[in-house]
């Protein structure tokens, strides 16, 4: 519907009622005309007030059978009636008569059919004349179809039903509620009128899915304050000739909608993991923690296991456990300061062994170059002063992908457990071949309903500290704690691959909050 046409109308009768049954009369899609409608809104020169009601409509089925001319009992009936003497075959008739068991339900309980026990075949019953019975079902369709009906008998309904044939009757009376003072007068006039339907009869139809209620939205149109049968182009800029030229005093402006919101940009958002990776590092640079440079995924294999007295026939260095790099192969060089040297003495090396280029499995191979440089330095002379060291980066090993395991992980390294957030912990003594003693740590997965390792912990050996030339009045501490178990803990999420891989919701990224963990909490 063109702007003029409804503006024209709307002169001219000043109010739609029900918008909704003005475009069904005119054949106008309802959305369509909302559009229009809203434009003329904005621009305040029409008003329009939301509304529903409940309304009684045929359903696709029985604008079918009003369109048939009868409904599927007397359509069974005429089978009977024009079929041979001995009757007909119930199968048969199932294919040709729509909604068969409604249709023999009535027939049965009306005695308009017989059946005989064990026979297949239908019969005249013994109320049935030659004549067609009056189609009831039918007449009732086309009273609905109308839309000018009241129910009578409501006192035989409860519950929803109750209140949705209620509403439909105020609906077709046009008024807002029963206590209404003309109420009972418009239904006493329909009544008069025959244009009455009970209860029971309406539920029956429903039931048999032939009419439905529906909730049905409309608009109450009215003139707005710039009503006019024509619409006039608003200004939307206020420019410096309009002001020179003192046009703009017999101009419209469009108002300004402080609502509106802008539109929202396409740009990137931090990843769930890597939301918690920045809390965690806030975390240890407040504790006075120094950040270690991890930029080396690839490492050789004296610095990622001989460093940290780890046997050249561990079960770890395996092919199975590990990624070996083919190209290139081995490292440029080792240490030529003697370290090396060292290392042997503490336990056996083959250079080749050492030398092996492979991607690191854990962080703890950058922790070994820091302490030994400290190592250098008090070799130098230097003054030893404590240190704190930590560093959130990726890692790899070759595990097998489950639900809580991948090939490439985040390593914590040096953690104050306390303070990321999860509560429900558990400690049981480890083994690692650099630290003595090691304590594993675990967390609680409520979505897994188990126990989940999130970190390991030990004092490094003096065989690892002693070669690095740090004396031995020096230990370290280390902790070390992965970073996905604890974000899909934080997070409630029960599979890793949902975290982290080509199985992401994107989605899950933008909505997912920032992570922020209670430091003032004690747990």
């Amino acid at each position: 519907m063109e702007e003029k046409d409804l503006l024209l109308y709307i002169n001219e009768h000043n109010i739609i009622e029900n918008s909704k049954q003005f475009t069904d009369e005119r054949g106008i899609d309802h959305q369509q005309f909302y559009g229009v409608l809203n434009s003329l809104a904005l621009a305040n020169i029409l008003n329009y007030t939301k509304k529903e009601s409940k309304q009684a409509v045929l359903t696709p089925e029985g604008e079918e059978l009003l369109k048939n001319g009868q409904s599927p009992e007397i359509q069974l009936v005429s089978m009977i009636l024009q079929g041979p003497q001995e009757g007909i075959n119930k199968t048969e008739a199932q294919t040709k008569v729509a909604d068969f068991m409604g249709a023999f339900k009535v027939c049965m309980k009306n005695g308009w059919i017989a059946q005989e026990k064990g026979s297949d075949f239908l019969k005249k019953g013994n109320k049935l004349t030659d004549e067609l019975p009056k189609d009831i079902v039918l007449e009732q369709l086309k009273l609905v179809s109308s839309g000018k009906f009241v129910i009578t008998e409501l006192e035989k309904q409860k519950g929803k039903n109750l209140d949705d044939l209620k509403a439909v009757e105020l609906t077709v009376l046009n008024i807002e509620n029963d206590q209404d003072g003309i109420y009972q007068t418009k239904k006493n006039q329909l009544i008069q009128e025959g244009c009455s339907l009970s209860s029971v009869d309406f539920m029956n139809l429903k039931s048999r899915k032939l009419v439905d209620i529906p909730l049905i939205k409309y608009f109450t149109i009215t003139k707005g304050t710039a009503f006019s049968v024509e619409r006039k182009k608003q200004e939307t800029d206020l420019t410096f000739d309009l002001i020179s030229s003192g046009a703009w005093k017999d101009l419209t402006f469009k108002e300004y909608n402080f609502k509106a919101e802008g539109k929202r940009q396409t740009n990137g958002y931090l990843h769930t993991l890597l939301k918690v990776r920045t809390e965690f590092r806030k975390i240890f640079l407040e504790m006075g923690f120094e950040e270690m440079a991890t930029n080396n995924f690839v490492e050789n294999s004296f610095w990622n296991f001989d460093a940290l007295f780890q046997p050249q026939q561990h079960p770890a260095r395996d092919a199975h456990d590990t990624f070996f790099l083919e190209v290139p192969k081995e490292c440029l060089e080792l240490p030529e300061d003697g370290y090396l040297e060292k290392v042997k003495e503490t336990h056996e090396r083959e250079i080749e062994e050492a030398k092996k280029n492979l991607l690191r499995t854990h962080t703890t191979a950058v922790s070994s170059r820091y302490l030994r440089q400290l190592g250098k330095d008090l070799e130098a002379g230097k003054p030893f002063t404590p240190r704190k060291y930590f560093s959130i980066d990726r890692v790899f090993r070759n595990e097998v992908p489950d639900r809580t395991h991948l090939c490439e992980f985040h390593q914590c390294e040096v953690l104050s457990l306390k303070r990321i957030g999860i509560t429900n912990l558990k400690f049981k003594p480890a083994y690692n071949p650099y630290t003595e003693p090691s304590m594993e740590i675990f967390g609680y997965h409520p979505l897994l309903e188990k126990w989940v390792e999130v970190g390991n912990s030990g004092m490094f050996r003096p065989e690892m500290l002693r070669p690095m030339g740090l004396p031995e009045d020096i230990v370290v501490l280390a902790w070390g704690l992965s970073l996905e178990r604890p974000t899909m803990i934080k997070y409630g999420i029960d599979n890793i691959r949902d975290l982290v891989g080509h199985a992401v919701d994107l989605q899950s990224v933008r909505k997912n909050p920032i992570c922020r963990i209670d430091k003032n909490k004690k747990y």
